[in-house]
């Protein structure tokens, strides 16, 4: 069993950091790390279903980091707070270095339902690019919608409901139907930035958001 694993210098600790802080605003605290061939992939869970019969659209953030190994495998799901955690204590350590970055992984959690439903890795066909300021405005506005429709103290039960009914509805100026939680996950995650292409892809039932800093898929 893999215990840890190498990033190629203290700027790839930095930026893991940062998604990982984003990700824990808005998803369900844990992430999927998938390390093979010198690279690692990093999944976050923005919006799932809870149950078979909840409708609501699987939501993933994906930022992927090279390593210096390229012949460790593995593939585990842990705390987003246990892994910040273990990274603030290297970034001290790796203030000011130019090397490879180690990090020890923190226990595994167990299995997450939304774990077990794989994004395909390939089989993707571009279906062209997407204007950022509609992904922008469909996140802000489902933003508005579910502030307005939630008020302090809302069990988790209602609020998942909420969030499952805006975040799954379809964006209406994108052709191929692309779930405006989507477009959520891609501005929470600081995905967005002015004058940078969004591809769109899809596989299947999924459909793949892409810029310069992360990969938003949906199903």
């Amino acid at each position: 069993m893999v215990h840890s694993f190498s990033l190629v210098d203290a700027l790839s600790l930095g930026d893991l950091k940062v998604f990982l802080g984003r990700a824990a605003r808005i998803g369900t605290g844990s992430v999927r790390l998938i390390g093979g061939q010198g690279v690692l992939a990093v999944y976050a869970s923005v919006l799932a279903p809870k149950g078979l019969l909840d409708d609501a659209p699987t939501v993933l953030g994906l930022r992927t980091f090279a390593l210096t190994d390229k012949t460790v495998q593995f593939d585990e799901i842990v705390s987003i707070r246990a892994l910040l955690d273990r990274l603030a204590m290297l970034s001290v350590t790796a203030n000011g270095e130019t090397g490879p970055v180690d990090v020890s992984l923190p226990p595994a959690e167990g299995l997450m339902a939304w774990a077990g439903i794989s994004p395909p890795r390939g089989g993707w066909t571009n279906l062209g690019l997407v204007d950022a300021a509609v992904l922008e405005r469909s996140a802000g506005e489902g933003i508005s919608e579910v502030a307005a429709a939630l008020p302090p103290d809302t069990g988790e039960q209602l609020v998942h409901k909420v969030r499952s009914e805006v975040w799954g509805r379809a964006i209406p100026d994108i052709d191929r139907r692309t779930a405006a939680g989507a477009a959520f996950a891609a501005v929470s995650l600081g995905f967005l930035r002015p004058d940078d292409p969004v591809a769109l892809y899809e596989s299947g039932p999924w459909t793949r958001l892409t810029t310069r800093r992360g990969h938003i898929l949906t199903r």
